[in-house]
């Protein structure tokens, strides 16, 4: 055995020492709906998501009955801590208008949205009078794209 495989097995030695590592958690935001009424209410929601391992920070804007939890934390131990507090949670339901193809149909439109939001329709299954719903796309993202084929033109 040689120097570099000698330094290879100690290395090995000591990074598995017996333990078994666990998959570090990616940090990400959840967000969620939970309908908050006072102080008390948006308190009591906050000292509940706070408790959790691995969150960072707490965010509530109660006018949107919106909650940002930012950490290392899996969505669905958030919203079920959430509901724990005898409050009707849920994931985020809304996306801003402009990314939606149809922000206006039945399915989508909802009166009690955020100003700017609707209700995230991209999981129901939807036809329009084509039978396909696209995905709006920025123009201003794809204008010097190389699949524009009338990109040079515009340089």
């Amino acid at each position: 055995m040689g120097v570099g495989g000698t330094l290879e097995y100690l290395s090995d030695l000591v990074n598995n020492s017996g333990h078994k590592h666990k998959k570090k958690k990616q940090l990400q935001t959840v967000e969620l709906k939970v309908r908050m009424d006072c102080d008390g209410c948006e308190l009591k929601v906050k000292k509940a998501l706070s408790s959790l391992s691995g969150v960072k920070s707490v965010e509530i804007n109660r006018k949107q009955q919106k909650v940002s939890v930012t950490g290392y934390v899996e969505a669905n131990k958030v919203l079920k801590k959430a509901k724990s507090t005898g409050k009707r949670a849920e994931i985020w339901p809304y996306v801003p208008y402009n990314l939606v193809a149809q922000p206006y149909i039945a399915q989508a439109y909802d009166k009690k949205a955020p100003p700017g939001y609707v209700r995230n329709v991209e999981n129901m299954n939807m036809t329009s009078s084509t039978g396909t719903v696209t995905r709006y796309e920025d123009p201003y993202t794809t204008m010097f794209s190389d699949d524009n084929p009338n990109a040079c033109s515009i340089m």
